[in-house]
Formats: C-alpha cells, sequence, structure tokens
C-alpha cells in the first residue's frame, strides 16, 4: 500500500542547499514578544497523556497513521519540482501534480501539490512531545531534512496556493523544532520563504481582491493569505528571527476583516467558512504580540457571529460558507446540500480558537462551545483510509449520512493529523491560583507548580453518563484551586464532592467552579452533571424543525421518522440504559430511534425534525 511502506534510506544532509537561504538572525525568546500574556496558561503536549476512551482511540489511530506515511511519496511533489530524484509512488488526489485542467474531473489531482506536508509534519510533532515515541521524532528529522534538499522557487509556478501552503509549511517547521527538537527546522523554514516570498499575495487580501487581480483561472483566487499571522507571529515568538513578525503584521486583514469585526459588524455572510474562522487566530496572535485590544474584539464579535448561525451539533458554514443572518439559507440548508460542516478543518479552527479565548478571558462559554464540536462533530469523523480517502463533510440534510470524500489527500487529512494531538492540551489549563479543567475525557494532567509535581487523574464516560470522578495527587500537601467548567446547560442538580462530602458554594451554570483547599495525596472530586435534554431550532426563520440535544449531546434519528413530531414527545428522548448511546422517544406515531454522531456508522440519519409544539 502506498502509505503504510515508510521510507528507510538514508537522506544526504542539507548543508549545501541550506548554504544560499537567508542568514538565519539571532533568536527573540518569547519572554521579549508578547505585549499581552494570556492569564490562562496552556499545557505542554507531553504534561497531558490520554487515558483509554474514544479520544484516546482516535488520536492512538491517527499517530500511526500518519507515522506510517511513505516519506518518498510525501516529498515527491518537492523534489519533482526541484529537479531531484523522485522515488515513491504518487499519492494523487489533491496532493500530487497535475495539468490544470484536471481540476474539472471528478477524480480531481492537483488541485493543491504538497499542501498538507507542513500539517502532517506538524501532527507528527505534536504526536511525538504528546507520546516521546522516538520512532516518530526519526521521521521528523528525515522530513525536515528532506524539504530541506528539495524546496526550490519552481515549486511555486503554476500552484494556486502560495500563501496556503507556505502557512503549512510554517507550522510543520516551528512545530518541529519546538515539539520534536529538531535543529535544521528554522533553517529550512528560512529557505521555504526564500523560495515563496515573491510569489505571496499583496498582504492578507480578501477573495475579492483576489478576484481583481490577473488569475489563470478560478481557483488561482481561492489563496488564503489572510490566515498566513498566526504562524509568522508564532514563528518569531519561538526564535525564528524578526522577518517573521514583520511578515505577520504585514499580511493582518485590517481594512476588511478586524476593523469592521472589531467595530461589531457581521462581514462573515459569503464568506468561506473555515479559512475564516481560521483567520480569528491570527487576530488572537496579533493580540498577544502587538498588545492592541481591536483584534481581541475583532476575534470576540467574530466568534460570537459564528456561533449564533451554529447547528445544534456546534458545527457551522453549510457549502462553506457563512449565511446571512434573516436569510433562513441555515435551516434551508437541510435540504438543498449534503456538505453541511467541513468537520476536521473546521473543528481544528474551532479548537483553536476557543483555546485563545478561553485562556484571554477565562470564559468558560468557550469551553462550552469546544464541547459541542467534540462530541458531535470531530469524535464521531470516520477513520481516513490507507488510499487517502477521508471524512470530510458532516452531513445534516434530512437524509444524512456518513461518507468518505470522493478526491484523495484534501485539506481535511492536514488538519486531522494536528486537532486530534491538541485534544489533551485542550482539555486543561493552569494559572497561579490552580487548574481548569475544561474538558471531561479520561486523561492524566501533570502539572510543576514551583518545585512541586501535581498529578491529576481524571476517569469518566461522560457524556453518555453525567459525570466525572478527578483524583488530585500532589507530591507533598499543598493549597492551590481546581475550577471545574460547570457548562451553562447544567441544571440546578449539578454537584460537585470532594471526598464524599458535598461543596458547598458558587457552582453556577456557565461558570468555572473554584474549590480552594489544601489538597493532599489520593483526595478525589467527584462531579454530578444534571443534564437536561432540550430542543434547538436550526435558525429563527424556521422554528419547528428542532433537533433534540442532551447535556452536550446533540441526537439523531436513525431509522423512520415521522413527517410531524410533537415537541413534548421529542423532548422525553432517553438512553435504553444508563451509558448507553442507544436512544429512544416515543411518540404516537411509534418509537424513534436515536444515537450521537459518535455512534452513528453506515446508516443514514435526520438531526432536525418537524416538531410541533
Amino acid at each position: 500500500m502506498l502509505i503504510r511502506k515508510s521510507s528507510r534510506r538514508s537522506f544526504l544532509k542539507s548543508t549545501a542547499v541550506l548554504a544560499g537561504a537567508a542568514i538565519v538572525r539571532p533568536r527573540a525568546s518569547q519572554a521579549e514578544t508578547l505585549s499581552f500574556n494570556p492569564p490562562l496558561s496552556q499545557f505542554g503536549y507531553g504534561d497531558v497523556k490520554l487515558l483509554d476512551g474514544p479520544a484516546r482511540e482516535q488520536f492512538d489511530r491517527n499517530h500511526a497513521f500518519y507515522r506510517g506515511l511513505n516519506e518518498d511519496s510525501l516529498l515527491k511533489p518537492y523534489r519533482q519540482r526541484a529537479g531531484l530524484p523522485a522515488p515513491g509512488e504518487e499519492m494523487g488526489g489533491w496532493y500530487s501534480w497535475a495539468p490544470l485542467e484536471d481540476i474539472d474531473k471528478p477524480d480531481t489531482t492537483g488541485f493543491a501539490p504538497g499542501h498538507t506536508f507542513g500539517q502532517y509534519l506538524s501532527g507528527l510533532s505534536r504526536d511525538y512531545a504528546a507520546t516521546g515515541d522516538k520512532a516518530t521524532q526519526d521521521k521528523v528529522d528525515r522530513l525536515v531534512r528532506g524539504l530541506g534538499e528539495a524546496i526550490s522557487p519552481h515549486f511555486w509556478d503554476e500552484n494556486r496556493f502560495p500563501a496556503y501552503t507556505y502557512d503549512k509549511i510554517t507550522v510543520g517547521m516551528i512545530d518541529a523544532h519546538e515539539f520534536a527538537g529538531n535543529e535544521q527546522a528554522f533553517k529550512v523554514l528560512d529557505a521555504a520563504l526564500a523560495s515563496v516570498e515573491k510569489r505571496l499575495p499583496p498582504g492578507g487580501i480578501s477573495r475579492a481582491e483576489q478576484y481583481q487581480r490577473p488569475h489563470i483561472n478560478e481557483s488561482f483566487c481561492w489563496d488564503e493569505p489572510y490566515t498566513l499571522p498566526e504562524n509568522q507571529f508564532l514563528a518569531w515568538q519561538r526564535g525564528a528571527g524578526n522577518r517573521y513578525r514583520d511578515l505577520g503584521v504585514h499580511f493582518l486583514a485590517d481594512s476588511w476583516y478586524w476593523d469592521p469585526l472589531a467595530a461589531g459588524e457581521n462581514v462573515l455572510p459569503g464568506k468561506h467558512a473555515y479559512s475564516h474562522v481560521n483567520a480569528m487566530s491570527s487576530a488572537m496572535q496579533a493580540y498577544f504580540v502587538l498588545g492592541n485590544d481591536k483584534y481581541l474584539r475583532a476575534a470576540r464579535n467574530g466568534f460570537d457571529y459564528v456561533r449564533a448561525q451554529s447547528f445544534a451539533t456546534g458545527g457551522w458554514g453549510p457549502g462553506e460558507e457563512f449565511r446571512k443572518p434573516g436569510s433562513g439559507d441555515v435551516g434551508a440548508s437541510l435540504t438543498n446540500t449534503h456538505s453541511s460542516f467541513e468537520t476536521p478543518c473546521g473543528s481544528y479552527a474551532h479548537f483553536k480558537i476557543t483555546r485563545y479565548l478561553l485562556r484571554s478571558t477565562k470564559d468558560s462559554r468557550y469551553g462550552d462551545s469546544m464541547e459541542r464540536v467534540f462530541y458531535n462533530c470531530i469524535l464521531g469523523a470516520k477513520p481516513i483510509k490507507d488510499d487517502g480517502h477521508a471524512f470530510y463533510y458532516s452531513d445534516y440534510n434530512n437524509d444524512g449520512s456518513k461518507v468518505y470524500h470522493p478526491h484523495k489527500w484534501h485539506c481535511c487529512t492536514g488538519t486531522f493529523s494536528q486537532i486530534t494531538a491538541d485534544y489533551g492540551i485542550s482539555s486543561y489549563f493552569h494559572d497561579d491560583q490552580g487548574v481548569y479543567v475544561n474538558l471531561f475525557v479520561p486523561s492524566q494532567a501533570t502539572w510543576n507548580r514551583g518545585n512541586h509535581k501535581i498529578t491529576l487523574t481524571q476517569q469518566t464516560e461522560y457524556p453518555h453518563r453525567p459525570s466525572t470522578q478527578i483524583e488530585v495527587s500532589p507530591d507533598r500537601s499543598e493549597s492551590f484551586s481546581v475550577f471545574l467548567r460547570i457548562p451553562q446547560w447544567a441544571g440546578p442538580k449539578t454537584s460537585i464532592n470532594v471526598n464524599g462530602k458535598k461543596v458547598e458554594g458558587p457552582s453556577a451554570p456557565g461558570q468555572f467552579a473554584r474549590i480552594h483547599r489544601t489538597w493532599k495525596k489520593g483526595d478525589r472530586i467527584e462531579v454530578e452533571f444534571d443534564m437536561p435534554t432540550r430542543l434547538e431550532a436550526v435558525d429563527p426563520q424556521h422554528p419547528n424543525l428542532m433537533a433534540a440535544v442532551h447535556g452536550p449531546l446533540a441526537l439523531f434519528a436513525v431509522g423512520e421518522v415521522p413527517a410531524k413530531v410533537q415537541a413534548k414527545e421529542l423532548a422525553s428522548v432517553a438512553q435504553t440504559a444508563a451509558g448507553s448511546t442507544e436512544w429512544q422517544a416515543k411518540t404516537s406515531s411509534g418509537v424513534i430511534s436515536m444515537r450521537p454522531f459518535t455512534a452513528i456508522k453506515d446508516e443514514h440519519y435526520r438531526l432536525y425534525m418537524d416538531v410541533e409544539s
């Protein structure tokens, strides 16, 4: 099989190629770069270990899959354009070179050659940091070295997406340096920038502005330069040099995106959904680096506009496009498209922006939003196939199903490698006061607080069972706080116990509940969530098209669905047994079988039903 044959050939040293690269400038330290330090800090990838459960299973499967990618095949598009020997099979799909006119063929190839290389490298670097697997680190080293040999200005000839692909190379190289300890990665990044800088668009221009420039065909107007600042600012923070900070500033989309969003103007309708949410992380990095709160306002307002037209699952952007508020287009999408949410890409962007906003504001609603996308979208994505066919869209059509995208090695194969690596760092945060529990997943977090080590071990079957247990074990008795996210939907019977005793004090929904005490090894927190079931309309223009949502779980009907259902009947949906993924709603027309997205395989399903009040 193409991807299962990991190359073990010895690559030539890249010093000769890199000798002509840009001079490496003095590296900055992070302490010198940030104008705003978010009050919540992120744990390192190696500080959080996923324990047995669905998230760990998906992480392990992806780690093994991407670690097995054939290195010659990954490097082939770059070597071909550099005029170097290019062994290995063609990956095909979007990843390999093909004549430009092939975009119009049903089995499209050559749409974005080499576009996901940097994301695969990024995911592997994060996987190494999370696991310490030496084979993964060795693979990262070989891929960095291989790209250093092969990167060439000719790679960008007739390349539709120079900004997009360079952005992915950037994140791959800075992650290889930061998380896999590769000392050559910044030199390769400098070489990549030198090869592409004359081909980059003139700033963070919009797609509308790209259409006004000369182009070979329409597909050359779909580049995403407005997403570049995040990784350029990160490159600078990690020590890649001042030129990357300057690039980040240069590509900020102030005039058409950040300024109007900061002023409260919703400019999202009509725009490509994933890339414009992904770009919100650039606004957050601009806020951190430049200290201008305009960018925080822009990101917060923009994300509020996204949430206002999200599905009950937390997904957004039917047909990869934001819709005009008040148009009813989101509800109409239930019958006119099966492309409801660009799942791995959209989930990756969603996790990033909610992490940034949560760290900056300590507002738990961003954790609530992340949780929805986690359980209702990405955790239910079908596994990638050996030949590169992969899950792309979640389908919320009235006759929905999970299918593989017809094109191989598309963009979601890149973000899928990154988001599963990010599950751990999305679950916990910390500050001077204590540790914040954001996601309720089986996991173990190790927190080095001063000279002392504190371990939190979380065991749970949440959300299929409405509880979680967290063992707190400091290496010596110590006073600090544990903050638990209490979701906005949580009912009044939600309770917290420590060592069997009820915790008195505020635990209001939509906040982090604070438990402050002197913790001893083996102390145990138990949380019981009051999980109500509620009905949510798809949009204000279709008030009777409603989904049943239990706690964070959107429930999908499978099998026969009546034309109409009473609201009280749908709201009475219940598990067939405690902890089960099988649910039933009893109606006058019969029993509706329902399941969460993670439990759906190949059967057809329906999210929204026509409800009579």
